[in-house]
């Protein structure tokens, strides 16, 4: 994504999420709305890093990759080189991109080192390609994620639009088209966080219920998961697209809306956040 001096009216459709306001007071709350839920969600983000990093390769730098198996149904398997090769891979590859999506968002670092900003965005192009593959890998072949059908099917739809996406990113950056290329990046960074996305939903479902409400927890199926298989990325990507349709509309009749609804989505960002870290983070720091 890289930097652009392009001044942040609603009706430039070239305007990012961190782009400074116009004097407007609507387009400045969008603006501001945007900006509060890229802070939640990238320090959410962040923080699932560093629980990858402390958990998973604490465990495999102790040369206990077993101890996988407490948070994955389907982990480490004994006598299975590849499948856990590329599980392993797959692991170290969510820490590196969560970071890379982060570095990628700073305004200071387009502005101030162009230069790596395209090489950090290279990576991360690359490696949300690797982590689809092998994301689809585990699905089909290695057998490594729960859930039933529809579940995997999501996920796979999830894995393909962040081909998609890293793609079309790709080649925007290639022709010099700023703009698009702006857009599908974030695409992609959005596409990216589906599997964050689900973990937030899910813990903040069971905090609500406090109960696994329409889903069996030992066999990991069931309606619930399988709509937030598909959730994790339709929903947060209907928003964005909400966002760039705000910010390209030369009326204000799509500002304070718009913002209202990324206000509502940084709140339940940031309860999901909560809710994962007291359920799943936390308590293995």
């Amino acid at each position: 994504m890289p930097s652009s001096n392009v001044a942040a009216h609603p009706a430039n459709v070239t305007a990012p999420l961190h782009l400074a306001p116009s004097r407007n007071t609507g387009a400045a709350l969008l603006y501001r709305a945007g900006q509060a839920w890229l802070a939640v969600a990238i320090a959410g983000q962040l923080l699932m890093a560093g629980y990858v990093a402390w958990f998973y390769g604490g465990a495999a730098l102790q040369g206990q990759p077993e101890r996988w198996n407490k948070t994955l149904q389907q982990g480490y398997v004994p006598g299975e080189p590849m499948l856990n090769a590329v599980l392993a891979s797959h692991l170290f590859l969510v820490m590196v991109i969560v970071i890379g999506g982060a570095l990628q968002l700073l305004p200071s670092l387009r502005r101030s080192y162009a230069g790596l900003h395209r090489w950090i965005g290279r990576g991360y192009l690359a490696t949300a390609s690797v982590l689809s593959l092998s994301g689809l890998y585990l699905i089909w072949v290695g057998g490594g994620t729960p859930g039933d059908v529809p579940q995997k099917l999501g996920t796979s739809f999830n894995g393909l639009l962040i081909l998609v996406f890293a793609t079309m990113a790709w080649r925007a950056a290639r022709r010099r088209q700023t703009a698009f290329h702006r857009r599908w990046a974030l695409r992609l960074f959005i596409a990216v966080s589906g599997v964050w996305f689900f973990r937030l939903a899910l813990t903040l479902w069971l905090a609500i219920h406090q109960a696994p409400v329409g889903f069996d927890p030992e066999t990991f199926t069931g309606p619930t998961l399988s709509i937030l298989t598909f959730a994790q990325f339709l929903v947060p990507l209907a928003v964005l697209e909400l966002y760039f349709r705000a910010q390209a509309s030369p009326a204000s009749r799509l500002w304070q809306p718009t913002s209202v609804v990324l206000v509502a989505a940084t709140l339940l960002t940031a309860a999901g956040i909560t809710t994962a870290s007291m359920m799943l983070w936390l308590p293995r720091f």
